[in-house]
This record gives structure tokens, sequence and C-alpha cells, in this order.
């Protein structure tokens, strides 16, 4: 199936996310913080990245942010993870380049269908990204 990346730094959703994923056919790579993400993002071209909003080192935002505007990682679809459901964080995940944003914890039947989605080429849920 599909290459994709987890950017996450909790044992527990990697290891739900890692297993589901892997039971489906994708091959997953894991990097536990935003730096090494970047890092494996480039070195793996992924078909899609799962990518934390809290993470050590380097957080989501700004990893996203440095992936959407290289031009050998700009189109790599980028899903935003993120236990914080307060209004606008997801327009903001859109607003960086994120292709979708799910909450914590996470509906794998909602997180799947956004995974086919975007892995299927559909269209983003609306948004212009403008690397800066």
């Amino acid at each position: 199936m599909s290459k994709i990346l987890i950017v996450e730094d909790d044992d527990n959703n990697i290891y739900v996310l890692r297993t589901r994923l892997s039971r489906q056919g994708h091959e997953v790579a894991v990097a536990r913080d935003g730096k090494e993400g970047v890092a494996q993002a480039r070195a793996l071209a992924p078909e899609l990245i799962l990518m934390d909003l809290s993470l050590p080192v380097m957080d989501g935002w700004e990893a996203t942010r440095i992936l959407k505007s290289a031009p050998e990682t700009a189109a790599i679809p980028i899903i935003m993870l993120s236990a914080h459901a307060m209004p606008g964080v997801r327009e903001r995940a859109l607003e960086f380049g994120a292709e979708d944003f799910e909450t914590k914890p996470l509906r794998m039947a909602e997180l799947n269908a956004k995974i086919e989605r975007v892995l299927s080429g559909g269209t983003r849920p609306g948004r212009i990204f403008k690397a800066g």
C-alpha cells in the first residue's frame, strides 16, 4: 500500500497507529520529535505524514512549516494530530499546510477515512497554503 510516517512521541499512540496501519498493509516509519520527522520525511519521501502538534525538540507546527516550505517535501500530505481540540486549531492546521486534522483520542474509523481520502488524491477541506 503506502508508506506512512508517524511523527509522534506518545508510545501508546505510536503502538495503536503502527499496529492498525501495518495491518492495513501500509509501510510505517516513526519519528519521535519534529526535527527527526523532518529528517525522515526528506530521507524516506513517504506518501503521507501523521504529525502530532505537541512534540519535543521541534513541535509539529514548525516541522510542518519546514516541510511545506521545502520543494522536496511540500507535496507530501500531512494530517495533523492533537489532543488540543480548542476552537481554531483545525483551521490553523489547514493554514499551515496540513491536508486535514484529527483530535485525540484518535477515532480510527474517522482517521482511516481521512487517510484514504488523502492517499486517493481527494481534495483538501478548504485552504490555500502560502509558504513564507
